[in-house]
């Protein structure tokens, strides 16, 4: 889903307000007046665009920013303060929000912030879903395979590749060819960006 919305603010007002904003554009909100049982429910949850108040008992949004982050969680992120200052929205910025936003919050700035993190979100699941499919290639590569595909990704010729495997140049067309079929692609352009993306750090 893309649309997903995580509100968590000790105000019932302030929750029920949003939701209905929110929903009425189409978002799907899942509100939380404690950020002790949202930071419980974390793991469990598809990604989504969070919007945290900043004051709420026992645990601020700043810190439950920083608690979720512990926990290798880091969706876009809105906060909202009934009493804003400088060093706090330096502190969210550094924490990682896309947008700091001052009650009563403008209607439609908070929507284009939503819009932005949701943006965002599909941005990271492109990226994930490409690096799947180029390890997914890879794993269906021969060892040999591997080799001549990491040599062709630092963009070397077939005879370099040959003499640098003490291979012949037929064989490495060979191995070539297996790579653009399991690949469905024979662009060297392609298969640099398969090989790149398979290395890349979850």
């Amino acid at each position: 889903m893309t649309n997903l919305v995580y509100l968590v603010d000790d105000d019932e007002a302030v929750r029920n307000a949003l939701s209905l904003l929110l929903e009425t554009v189409g978002l799907a909100v899942r509100s939380y007046a404690s950020p002790e049982t949202f930071l419980h429910q974390a793991g469990t949850l598809l990604p989504g665009c969070l919007i945290l108040d900043i004051r709420m008992p026992a645990i601020s949004g700043l810190k439950l920013q920083e608690k979720l982050a512990e926990q290798s969680i880091s969706w876009p992120t809105v906060i909202i303060s009934g009493h804003g200052d400088i060093e706090a929205c330096r502190r969210a910025f550094r924490n990682g929000a896309i947008d700091f936003l001052s009650k009563p919050v403008d209607e439609q700035d908070l929507i284009d912030a939503i819009q932005k993190g949701h943006a965002m979100l599909e941005a990271d699941r492109q990226i994930s879903a490409e690096r799947a499919e180029a390890t997914t290639l890879l794993n269906h590569l021969s060892a040999r395979e591997r080799e001549v595909l990491g040599m062709i990704a630092k963009g070397l010729t077939t005879k370099q590749i040959a003499d640098a495997l003490h291979l012949s140049p037929r064989t490495v067309e060979s191995h070539r060819a297996a790579i653009a079929a399991k690949a469905g692609t024979s662009s060297a352009a392609e298969l640099t960006r398969y090989w790149l993306e398979a290395q890349a750090d979850p």
